[in-house]
């Protein structure tokens, strides 16, 4: 058995130090990935907020058929969804890259870790939602096509696809280029 496994099973028995272990747990993991899906600093809390209230209400019911961390996505997903739609600002777009510019390291001569930060929130900013949640749960989060599937509810050949054109839309917008692949 995980220790995922054990850990919800306590909160499902209504354990309370089992919640503050998730929450301790998940809380940077939750916060850092909304970052990268978009979610701005000033909505940050309020949003890591109601992932947990979510998690809260309906981890009771959660069956453990996926893993937690994938579930956990998918409450991220649905959150960031809700507030780009709530804030529709289609040329302001929040921040989608959830690292400062000194977290960059830039190793080319002319280009500095503001500009390269802001080339990455630009080309991040130019792909669709679908395309931008399987680019940063692959690329950034490191997750398999597999679990990406199972977050996403699609098909592993979609993931594939939907990565495919998110990649050549980032690299297009990188390079400042004209979007071919819209």
């Amino acid at each position: 058995m995980r220790t995922d496994d054990t850990l919800v099973e306590r909160c499902q028995a209504g354990e309370r130090m089992a919640w503050r272990q998730l929450h301790r747990k998940y809380y940077p993991i939750i916060a850092a990935f909304l970052r990268r899906l978009g979610v701005n600093r000033r909505e940050l809390e309020d949003a890591c907020q109601d992932v947990f209230l979510r998690m809260f209400r309906f981890l009771p019911s959660f069956r453990g058929e996926a893993d937690l961390k994938t579930w956990l996505y998918r409450l991220c997903s649905t959150e960031a969804t809700r507030l780009r739609r709530r804030n529709r600002m289609p040329d302001d777009t929040p921040v989608l890259v959830g690292c400062e510019s000194d977290d960059l390291v830039t190793d080319g001569p002319g280009i500095s870790a503001p500009v390269a930060a802001e080339k990455c929130r630009a080309a991040l900013r130019r792909l669709g939602e679908a395309e931008r949640l399987v680019f940063v749960l692959y690329e950034i989060d490191g997750l398999s096509g597999h679990r990406i599937a199972e977050t996403v509810g699609c098909p592993v050949a979609t993931v594939w696809r939907r990565l495919h054109y998110a990649r050549r839309r980032f690299r297009s917008a990188l390079l400042g280029a004209e979007d071919t692949a819209a």
